[in-house]
């Protein structure tokens, strides 16, 4: 059996030992003999008793993993995840070395260590119907069963009742600290010989002022702002300069856009036969992935769902007490929203086939503009011919004029090069003079530089002799005198050292009791949270059911809604608009253009008729969504409700808007 001084260093020197360990960086091996150059300055006896217990934490690691991680979900929530290995070692020790230690000796380790933690640990481990149940079949997947049972479960079992009492003394233990409360001595309070006062003379009361009067609310409180109604103006403008920019593309595709006329020709209805883009729907549908809260958001939900139990707790007294139900009110006003939009789709529709309209007429015209246009431009090809004839009797008369020009700028040439040798000539005269010059001058400088190096030599030579003489320079210093400056507040170097010494415990201590309180707050943080969260998981389930049920009752009635009937003034537009597009095709067939330019025409009168078709479309739909917009609106949330409360995602309906 191994005898130790203090257990309680030893067993922290394991668990920093364990910290340090990553088993993919180094090996066992390395690892242990690192760790007997550590543990030299121990003795014999203890640094074998450290290695073994190191070796056979790692080489069992994956039994005591199994008992610790489920003591971190079970009874050690609240532990640090950061002393882990302490609870590997403890586990080590009572299911391998309990037979060569003793129970005395592993009393004294377990004593020597924080009593809170090693009550619940051991008072988790040898609970005998762990033991034989969830334990021993984990360790049977490692393990035979029968060697697992027969080697570790039969020994803790039978070491249990002796633990057992190793636990009940370290809960006495607990008991007596929390119990045992330091009486102290109260002081007894003595009043003051103070003089009394003189009573005081009454003061006038103040006159109340007068409130001026309050200035009323401006009327544009209840007007909505310019900025809104000029952002819908220029969404409406941009919406469209973008429709006509789209009827100009498809009037006037790029070249490699356009089809051939071969095969236009070979392949007639290309366009039709072609199937047209089909969107495919955005599932809907979405994993359930669960959304871990912080602190603040937990809290916030809590006092939300505490909020909403509040307001429909006065609505049911309200209700009591003989209030109205505004039920009716809002179905109401649902109806007057819908006729409303209604009314509004069929003005929008009503544009539209204006807006077609005028384009009709705007072909006819274009088409009027290239007759018109074919005239001019005869017109103007005999103009071109007569100014190209003048332009070139023109040319001929300006090269004549040219050469002459030439001519005599080649004999100017011819004089100025005798004049550019002479000057060359000059040139190099003045040149050969200045270099003369620099060269007296040059040789000037350096003489005096040489002149300068030499006194500034001789006076480095003097400063080094007066240099090298010996001076003493030694000063001795005594730590433990002062500066000798007069002051009451003078003290030695060794004084200040111990001063500082005793400062530094101080605060320590300070900072140890602030950890403690820390911690305390912390506990009662964590409860109040998970007291929160059972709140919050009970709304949950409350409003999904509710969200369930309303959006099951809105589907029937969105169900049974119908398109309601088109108004008058739209039937007439499309009447005329049938009218202008035959009056339009006929113009087309009287219009003599050659067959590429038809073919042309022809693609792009079809690509506009298959633009407008899609504009239909897109209105109808438009139509339909803006219809049922109005239930959308306020299905909307409930439907996000129902999926999140699926999900089991945050849900934030009120019983209003569910109702």
């Amino acid at each position: 059996m191994v005898k130790m001084v203090s257990h309680g260093k030893y067993i922290a020197i394991i668990v920093e030992q364990l910290n340090k360990f990553n088993p993919e960086d180094q090996s066992v091996e390395d690892f242990l003999s690192e760790s007997a150059k550590v543990l030299q300055t121990l003795n014999v006896t203890d640094e074998n008793f450290v290695l073994e217990t190191l070796a056979g934490c790692i080489e069992y690691k994956s039994l005591l993993d199994i008992v610790v991680n489920a003591f971190f979900v079970r009874d050690g929530k609240h532990c640090l995840f950061s002393e882990r290995n302490l609870y590997v070692v403890i586990c080590y020790l009572a299911t391998f070395q309990l037979e060569e230690l003793g129970l005395q000796h592993f009393s004294r380790i377990v004593k020597s260590l924080d009593t809170a933690k090693m009550h619940k640990f051991l008072r988790f481990f040898f609970n005998a119907l762990n033991l034989n149940t969830w334990i021993k079949d984990e360790w049977s997947h490692f393990y035979d069963s029968i060697y697992v049972k027969e080697n570790w479960i039969d020994p803790l079992l039978r070491w249990q009742p002796k633990v057992q009492q190793v636990i009940k003394q370290l809960a006495d233990k607990l008991n007596n600290c929390t119990t045992i409360v330091r009486s102290s001595t109260v002081t007894q309070p003595k009043e003051f010989n103070l003089t009394v006062p003189k009573p005081r003379a009454i003061p006038i009361p103040l006159p109340i002022p007068v409130l001026e009067k309050s200035h009323p609310v401006p009327p544009s409180t209840y007007k909505p702002p310019k900025e809104k109604k000029q952002l819908e103006e220029i969404k409406t403008k941009n919406r469209r300069k973008a429709e006509d920019l789209l009827l100009k593309a498809n009037a006037n595709p790029f070249r490699c856009a356009t089809m051939k006329i071969e095969k236009e020709k070979n392949t007639p209805g290309s366009m039709k036969s072609k199937p047209t883009f089909q969107a495919q729907k955005i599932q809907s549908k979405i994993d359930n992935i669960p959304i871990k809260l912080n602190a603040a958001a937990i809290l916030r939900e809590g006092a939300l769902y505490q909020r909403k139990a509040e307001q429909e707790l006065k609505r049911i007294e309200n209700l009591l007490r003989g209030a109205g139900d505004p039920s009716e009110f809002l179905e109401w006003q649902k109806q007057m929203r819908g006729k409303d939009l209604e009314e509004q789709l069929a003005e929008i529709e009503c544009k539209r086939l204006q807006g077609k309209l005028s384009h009709e007429e705007a072909v006819l015209a274009h088409q009027k503009v290239i007759q018109e246009n074919k005239k001019k431009a005869d017109l103007m090809r005999e103009e071109k011919a007569e100014l190209m004839h003048q332009y070139a009797e023109k040319r001929l008369q300006e090269q004549k004029e040219m050469r002459e020009l030439v001519e005599q700028v080649v004999e100017g040439h011819k004089n100025a090069k005798q004049a550019k040798l002479k000057l060359q000539k000059y040139k190099q005269q003045i040149v050969q003079e200045v270099c003369e010059e620099n060269r007296e001058l040059l040789r000037q400088a350096l003489e005096e530089e040489e002149e300068k190096l030499r006194k500034r030599y001789e006076l480095i030579q003097q400063i080094r002799v007066i240099e090298s003489l010996p001076s003493l320079k030694n000063k001795f210093v005594d730590l433990t005198e002062t500066g000798g400056h007069g002051l009451i507040c003078e003290m030695s170097i060794v004084e200040l050292r111990e001063r500082l010494a005793l400062l530094r415990e101080t605060q320590k201590a300070a900072e140890e009791e602030k950890r403690d309180q820390i911690i305390h707050e912390k506990q009662a943080k964590e409860q109040l949270l998970l007291d929160k969260l059972d709140q919050i998981s009970v709304f949950r389930a409350e409003l999904g059911r509710a969200a369930a049920l309303k959006q099951e009752e809105k589907k029937r009635k969105s169900q049974s809604g119908e398109r309601p009937v088109k108004d008058e003034r739209i039937l007439n537009l499309q009447q005329k608009i049938i009218e202008k597009t035959m009056e339009r095709k006929k113009q087309a067939e009287l219009l003599k253009i050659t067959p590429q330019k038809t073919s042309i025409a022809s693609a792009k009168s079809s690509l506009q008729q298959n633009h407008w078709k899609e504009l239909e479309e897109s209105r109808e739909r438009q139509f339909k969504i803006l219809q049922h917009g109005f239930m959308a609106r306020e299905t909307a949330q409930k439907m996000a409700a129902y999926e999140a409360a699926k999900n089991g995602a945050t849900v934030c309906i009120l019983r209003s808007e569910v109702k």
